[in-house]
């Protein structure tokens, strides 16, 4: 981890936020790359979810979040961490996570900690008018549902995905960007016909194994794992997460929870005209009906909802500890390198120029770079240090999949280089076929 971390600075991927200031403990900068790989994958999920399937619509919804639906998803009341004060060091923490030397004479009993943030409205700081900073995405969903529904033709079985921000009082942030205060999800609420959850989950759960493992982390470092009793949501009736050994151990990738009725049947006003199986909380506040008809049976019915819900922060994490990889080299010495999946890599190519100070080659590394950036296939850069072996090394150490040479064969014979980062292997091609060759190497 210390390593990854360091790499992460040192090459612009993340940095510590506010670190001139001493830094805030739980809080992260992305960083010119580390933008790159995160909307890298973010739009892979969004593509795999929006725009591969025709079942899915998309969201972006707000992040201040009314009380009443914080109230009645029940996150007022069970959205908290048990927390514990060392009378002795005068160090909080949690109660699973109280360090070996503290005493249990010196430790407080244990008190109910709420996670979210909470922030006025207005202008009047009276404790009247507040707001939530959301803690997940899903709530946004669930009091969407109406629109969603009312302005598409979507029927049961669908979905909504969103990708965005969430906050939450993490008592004790820990472990580089895997459990911060302020982090991403991408989440999938996906409505079925109660009946067949139960099956849908199962698919689910099948679906984001695989595209995890599409995203460059091996199956043999994933487990399943079953939650149980105790460790169920409130609102779950099965959940299974992901798992995955992280550099720190063995820790949740993404979860997939089968939430039944609870969500809808909690912001419905007219809970009494449906068969809500779960235990809801009276709502007088909401005048919605979130409801669909059944196109066979034309009964309204309060779908089950199947969620699948991935941290971005930890998939970034979980992408870049696979990719990093340091080599021995046949000459003895050592590259690092991280290899990510070509459509995760930061930057697809770097154009090299051989000399930094002829003007001509470099106007067509210039050329080069503008006819690929116009493919779209994301971020092409010149590089132009006039160092070729340590222009290499760097773009082995952030994981760009290509580096093209402009030379002065370039110029006589139009021809240029190509490196693949991986093998190392050094193609010579003409200049008038680059398009198509990195094109095509990205279709692979």
């Amino acid at each position: 981890m210390d390593e990854l971390v360091a790499l992460c600075k040192r090459r612009g991927f993340i940095y510590q936020s506010s670190e001139i200031y001493g830094g805030l403990q739980g809080l992260y900068d992305y960083g010119p790359l580390g933008v790159e790989l995160k909307n890298n994958l973010k739009m892979t999920w969004w593509v795999s979810m929006v725009y591969e399937r025709d079942d899915i619509e998309g969201l972006d919804a707000s992040i201040l979040t009314h009380s009443d639906v914080l109230k009645h998803s029940g996150h007022e009341d069970t959205f908290t961490d048990p927390l514990i004060d060392c009378k002795s060091c005068g160090l909080r923490f949690r109660s699973d996570q109280i360090p070996e030397q503290c005493k249990d004479e010196e430790l407080t009993e244990p008190r109910d900690f709420n996670l979210m943030f909470k922030t006025n409205v207005g202008p009047i700081d009276d404790g009247s008018s507040f707001a939530y900073l959301r803690p997940e995405t899903a709530q946004q969903i669930f009091i969407n549902f109406k629109n969603i529904v009312d302005s598409t033709s979507q029927s049961l079985p669908f979905g909504i995905a969103q990708i965005g921000k969430a906050f939450r009082n993490e008592i004790t942030p820990r472990n580089f960007i895997f459990r911060v205060r302020e982090f991403e999800q991408m989440e999938l609420e996906f409505f079925v016909k109660p009946g067949t959850d139960e099956e849908w989950h199962k698919k689910w759960v099948d679906s984001r194994l695989e595209w995890w493992i599409n995203q460059g982390i091996p199956k043999n470092k994933i487990e399943l794992q079953t939650i149980e009793g105790n460790e169920l949501s409130h609102y779950s009736k099965s959940t299974i997460d992901i798992m995955y050994k992280f550099p720190h151990g063995l820790e949740e990738l993404e979860g997939i929870a089968n939430r039944t009725d609870f969500d809808l049947g909690s912001h419905s006003k007219n809970q009494n005209e449906f068969n809500i199986t779960s235990k809801v909380i009276e709502n007088k506040a909401s005048n919605a009906k979130l409801a669909i008809q059944d196109l066979d049976s034309k009964e309204w019915v309060i779908p089950y909802v199947i969620e699948p819900s991935a941290g971005v922060d930890r998939g970034v994490l979980a992408v870049l500890n696979e990719a990093f990889n340091i080599e021995k080299l046949p000459d003895g010495k050592e590259r690092t390198v991280l290899s990510f999946p070509r459509h995760l890599s930061p930057i697809k190519a770097a154009v090299v120029p051989l000399k930094k100070n002829n003007n001509d080659i470099v106007e067509k590394a210039k050329e080069i770079k503008n006819r690929l950036q116009k493919c779209q296939l994301g971020r092409v850069v010149i590089e132009n240090t006039g160092n070729i072996g340590k222009s290499y090394r760097k773009h082995d150490e952030v994981g760009t999949p290509l580096c093209i040479t402009v030379d002065f064969d370039t110029l006589d014979k139009g021809t240029v280089t190509v490196r693949d980062r991986d093998t190392m292997k050094q193609d010579v091609i003409d200049q008038s076929k680059i398009v198509d060759y990195f094109s095509n190497y990205f279709k692979q």
